[in-house]
């Protein structure tokens, strides 16, 4: 009796014509010519590294009647399966329903991760295909993942001969309790062959041809011991092919449900975590139900996890990649009517839950592209997003000591050294992570209010006179919304002339404070703009600073976008007198390049903002406690559950150091400078405002030739203004780059260019003006 040796060819090791050659004997096994005219299915794996061969219609559970087709082979993107490596290719899962028609099945062949036989230099991976643009879908023949094989792996239907019934069909056999995964997961921890399980195979081993009958495990460890010693570890890999999976054999007069769920792996170690290798999962039949803290959900848990972060790490490389898009732009009827985004009631299946996340990282928009300029906040820095992961997992509140106690003393740690960086001595005073920049400049005039007439608090603004409030004509809209949100109005925010870059007139300030006073209104507040949204504007602080503290007026400086030049050497004197401040909205999310959201509100006088917001709530801010109760800050801070958003600015200061952020702004301003004296004297282009800038704005027209010639009146004043948005849409439509164009004053529609990303270079600038030229030549 013989039977066929369904060899594999395992990475690393010598062809496989030893067990497939002509008339080589292995334990009574012989291997039969496989280029037989009519060649079983499994034969088909045995192809050479850089193409497997599949149905066509693998995906979709018809075989192929054309022959079959070629995709190209994933390759490992590390070299041994080392630390830090991926899980390997993951192949398509094979779409419930197939109806097996009798041929054997195998397992899919593994990519060769160090090199060929004898030292040869390893085969280079081949080119993924490109993606269609409804990759976010589910496709018949759908892609392939290049970091894992885990749950895909069997591409192929077991055959029924030495399978259960309950197996076909469903193309994922079935596991046993404590099973072992195959080491294509894991190739440097090949599976010894007494892990094996007889009968369990991907075929029956000693059967003879067209027999169901299993052979005895004793010939099955002859089998492995052998090839051991023919090959020196060879067996071990082969053992795990063949039975390291351990399926669980069924009775094969036992018939599954129609549409029952498979049976999942059960861990049955007592090691909590688990650590057992992770088994695949077929995720069509499970729900978040399934998952911890389920009964022996870790091993569907960990996999579940593993595969989210497979989608978010190909998302991460794709965002630095230049020749991919930073915009997949759909209209938004588009994409309501393209899929469903509506709630149901009944739950959706772990796998599509998984489509879910990766149609929407697929219309997501790159904010880390080396080519998206369109907001302040750009980048998507490495160690940032590991910091945010690890916040997520920790998932803790910011009230109190007792249950965030890492977190708030590194807010501690933090807001003192910002404080040392404005020129606060000593690092005094006090301050607090809030939501954004709109938030910090709302806490800002809120304790301003207070400490001018702290009997608001209780008494509100009826027992007040009516205060005033100062800022500049290019501040930002947040001054305005603060008064609104806090009683005082919109009609109470003056706003103060700039000269023509944008910075505040202190003596068109003063001359309005005397105004104010003359008719009985309190000024209580002039917030001061260090670094303006449009123009990137510092306003003149030491001047600023000499009126506050002649008219006794709380003065606030907004360097939410601006304040990351504290960390340059070379730039901070822009922000010379912010020392003098009694309070200072900072944003790390923005020049620092901190993952979104990251604002601190700085404040000089240590306590006041306690004493402004603290409402002494039993129940969390108990004063017998036993520590020292000025750790838990919750009681100072306008909301109740506060985000972790320290971890990601401290994380990142410890990895990269003062320098490293100094280094990373100083390139910033560089290459907005490039940009500047690329343009300015440019055919085609006119600066909204003489000079250098003194940030990363670089504020310009982009004239076309058919308004060069034109003289400078209204009619070309109105056209004009239709170039920066017809060209912005184009922009979006390619999905090339990103950058934003706005009016401000008298002034038509204008490009603002903004550089806050790190991995911008010069030739993305350039790409930038060629760009807008490219899309704007017709206009």
């Amino acid at each position: 009796m013989r039977a066929r040796c369904r060899a594999l060819y395992w990475p690393g090791t010598a062809s496989p014509a030893f067990l497939l050659g002509s008339g080589l004997k292995i334990c009574g096994l012989k291997t039969r010519n496989l280029r037989e005219e009519k060649q079983p299915r499994w034969a088909r794996l045995l192809q050479p590294p850089g193409e497997l061969r599949v149905p066509p219609n693998s995906m979709s559970g018809r075989r192929g009647e054309q022959g079959f087709s070629s995709f190209p082979r994933c390759s490992l993107l590390r070299a041994q399966g080392g630390p830090g490596s991926p899980r390997g290719c993951r192949q398509p899962r094979q779409e419930r329903g197939l109806q097996e028609r009798g041929a054997a099945g195998t397992p899919p062949p593994v990519a060769r991760p160090d090199g060929a036989p004898g030292g040869a230099a390893p085969s280079p991976p081949r080119q993924r295909p490109a993606r269609s643009p409804a990759d976010g879908e589910r496709k018949k023949g759908g892609n392939f993942s290049a970091l894992s094989i885990s749950r895909h792996r069997r591409s192929f239907p077991r055959s029924s001969r030495g399978g259960s019934q309950s197996q076909i069909g469903t193309g994922t056999p079935a596991r046993t309790a404590g099973a072992c995964s195959s080491p294509l997961r894991f190739p440097s921890l090949p599976i010894p062959c007494a892990m094996a399980s007889p009968g369990s195979g991907f075929w029956p081993f000693g059967a003879d041809e067209g027999s169901a009958a299993a052979e005895s495990p004793g010939t099955a460890r002859a089998w492995c011991q052998a090839a051991q010693k023919l090959t020196g570890g060879l067996g071990n890999k082969l053992c795990a092919l063949l039975y390291g999976d351990a399926e669980k054999p069924v009775e094969t007069g036992a018939k599954a449900a129609p549409g029952a769920a498979e049976p999942r792996p059960v861990c049955t170690c007592d090691k909590k975590p688990c650590g057992c290798q992770k088994a695949d999962v077929n995720y069509a039949f499970l729900h978040s139900t399934d998952l911890l803290p389920a009964c022996n959900g870790e091993i569907t848990t960990m996999s579940f996890l593993q595969d989210v972060v497979d989608i978010l790490l190909q998302y991460v490389v794709k965002s630095f990649d230049r020749s991919t898009k930073v915009i997949d732009f759909h209209y938004p009827n588009e994409l309501l009517q393209e899929y469903n985004w509506e709630l149901a009631d009944q739950p959706q299946t772990l796998e599509e839950i998984l489509l879910n996340c990766r149609t929407t990282l697929k219309y997501a928009i790159k904010t880390g592209h080396p080519r998206y300029f369109n907001q302040l906040s750009t980048g998507l820095d490495m160690v940032g997003l590991a910091a945010d992961w690890l916040t997520s997992a920790a998932n803790t509140n910011m009230f109190t000591y007792e249950i965030a106690p890492v977190f708030v003393l590194l807010e501690y740690v933090t807001l003192r050294k910002m404080r040392e960086m404005v020129g606060w001595p000593g690092g005094c005073g006090d301050g607090i992570f809030s939501p954004g920049g709109a938030i910090s400049n709302m806490y800002a005039m809120l304790i301003a209010r207070f400490k001018m007439f702290p009997e608001v608090k209780e008494k509100g603004m009826a027992a007040i006179p009516r205060l005033v409030a100062f800022t500049s004509e290019h501040s930002h809209f947040s001054v305005k919304k603060g008064a609104a949100a806090l009683g005082i109005g919109t009609d109470s925010v003056i706003l103060i002339r700039c000269d023509e870059r944008g910075k505040m007139i202190p003596s068109d300030l003063e001359r309005r404070i005397l105004e104010a006073k003359q008719k009985g209104f309190v000024p209580f507040l002039v917030s001061a703009t260090a670094g303006t949204t449009v123009y990137g504007a510092f306003d003149p602080l030491i001047a600023i600073a000499d009126i506050c503290k002649k008219y006794k007026i709380w003065m606030h400086v907004d360097g939410a976008w601006g304040g990351g030049l504290l960390m340059s050497r070379k730039h901070k004197w822009k922000l010379n007198g912010v020392e003098r401040a009694n309070s200072v909205t900072w944003n790390p999310h923005k020049m620092m390049g901190v993952p979104l959201q990251c604002s601190a509100l700085l404040v000089r006088e240590e306590g006041l903002m306690q004493s402004c917001n603290q409402m002494h709530a039993s129940y969390l801010f108990q004063q017998d406690k036993h520590y020292d109760l000025s750790y838990d800050t919750g009681d100072k801070a306008l909301q109740c559950g506060r985000h972790v958003d320290v971890f990601k600015l401290w994380l990142m200061w410890r990895a990269k150091g003062t320098t490293g952020f100094e280094a990373q702004i100083d390139k910033c301003l560089e290459l907005a400078e490039y940009l500047y004296n690329k343009i300015k004297n440019r055919e085609g282009y006119e600066m909204v405002f003489d000079g250098k800038p003194q940030h990363t704005n670089v504020c310009f027209w982009y004239i076309p030739p058919s308004l060069r010639s034109m003289e400078d009146n209204e009619e070309r004043m109105s056209r004009l203004m239709k170039v920066a948005p017809v060209i912005k849409a184009r922009m979006m439509e390619y999905g090339t780059t990103m950058v934003s164009y706005q009016p401000l004053g008298d002034k038509v529609n204008f490009f603002r260019m903004v550089i806050s990303n790190p991995a911008a270079t010069h030739q993305d600038i350039d790409f930038l003006i060629d760009e807008i030229e490219r899309l704007g030549q017709d206009l």
